[in-house]
C-alpha cells in the first residue's frame, strides 16, 4: 500500500473544517446551538438507520445467513449503546461544568459539544479504514469513496463546531475541535493498517461500525434531542433536524 490512500483518507477526515468554519462565520447563540443540537441529532441517526446499519446487515448476512444476522446485529448496537451510557457516566455534570465555564448554558452546551465530539470521533475512527481499504484496492474507488466521505464529514463539522464555540465563546476553538474530529480518520486507517494488515475485510469493519451506530443513536436520544428542543426555541431545534436529515442523505447517496 502506497501514500496515495492515506493522504485520500486525510484529506476526507479534514473536510470536517469547512463545516467548522460555520463556527467561524456565525457567532455563537442559544438559537443556532439549538439548530446544531437537532441538526447533530439527525446527522447521526440517519447516517446510523440508512446507512451503517443496512451495509452491517448484508454483510453479516452474507457471513451467518438471515437468521443469525439480526441477533449479532442487535447485540453489536446493545454493546454500543451501553459504553454510550458509561461514556456519559464519565463526562463532568452540567453543574461542575457550569461553574468551569461561566453560567449554566455554557456547561450545557460544553457537556452536548462533549457527547458530540466523542461519538463522531468514534464514528470517524471506522470510516477511516473504510475510504483506507478503498483506496488500497482500487485508486478510482479510493477516491470516489473519499470524496462521498469527505461531502458527508462537512455537516458532521459543523455538529461538532457549533456547540464547542457556544461552550467557550471562541469561534476558532469550534473549528479546531471540528478539525481535531476529522483527524481521527487518518488516524483509524493507520492503526488498522499497522495493526490490522492482512486482516482487513468488509466485516470486521462492519463489526467495528456496529457499536459505533449504537453509541450514535444513544447520544442522539438521550443528549441531543433534548437540547434542541429548549423553550424559546423550539422551532429552531425542528429546522435542525429537518436540515440534517435532508443533507445527510445526500452524502449518503454519494456513496451509493
Amino acid at each position: 500500500m502506497g501514500v496515495h490512500p492515506i493522504l485520500l483518507t486525510a484529506l476526507a477526515g479534514l473536510s470536517t473544517g469547512l463545516g467548522g468554519l460555520a463556527a467561524v462565520f456565525f457567532r455563537p447563540t442559544e438559537r443556532l446551538l439549538a439548530f446544531c443540537s437537532g441538526f447533530a441529532a439527525s446527522v447521526m441517526i440517519t447516517v446510523s438507520l440508512a446507512d451503517l446499519l443496512p451495509e452491517a446487515l448484508a454483510e453479516f448476512g452474507a457471513v451467518l445467513g438471515p437468521v443469525l444476522c439480526g441477533p449479532a446485529v442487535t447485540l453489536l448496537m446493545l454493546g454500543g449503546m451501553v459504553a454510550a451510557g458509561f461514556l456519559e457516566r464519565a463526562l463532568p455534570e452540567e453543574e461542575l461544568l457550569a461553574r468551569r465555564f461561566g453560567s449554566r448554558r455554557q456547561g450545557a452546551a460544553m457537556r452536548t459539544a462533549l457527547v458530540t465530539g466523542a461519538a463522531l470521533l468514534l464514528h470517524n475512527l471506522p470510516e477511516g479504514v473504510l475510504t483506507l481499504v478503498s483506496g488500497a484496492a482500487d485508486s478510482g474507488m479510493g477516491a470516489r469513496t473519499a470524496m462521498a466521505v469527505a461531502l458527508h464529514n462537512i455537516p458532521e463539522g459543523l455538529a461538532v463546531a457549533v456547540p464547542f464555540a457556544c461552550a467557550t465563546g471562541s469561534r476558532l476553538f469550534g473549528l479546531a475541535a471540528a478539525l481535531a474530529s476529522g483527524l481521527a480518520e487518518p488516524a483509524g486507517a493507520l492503526l488498522a493498517w499497522i495493526f490490522l494488515r492482512g486482516r482487513i475485510n468488509a466485516v470486521t469493519v462492519s463489526g467495528i461500525i456496529v457499536p459505533v451506530a449504537g453509541i450514535m443513536l444513544w447520544v442522539s436520544v438521550e443528549q441531543l434531542l433534548p437540547a434542541a428542543f429548549p423553550e424559546g426555541n423550539r422551532r429552531a431545534g425542528s429546522l435542525g433536524c429537518a436540515v440534517g436529515i435532508l443533507v445527510m442523505i445526500l452524502g449518503i447517496a454519494g456513496l451509493t
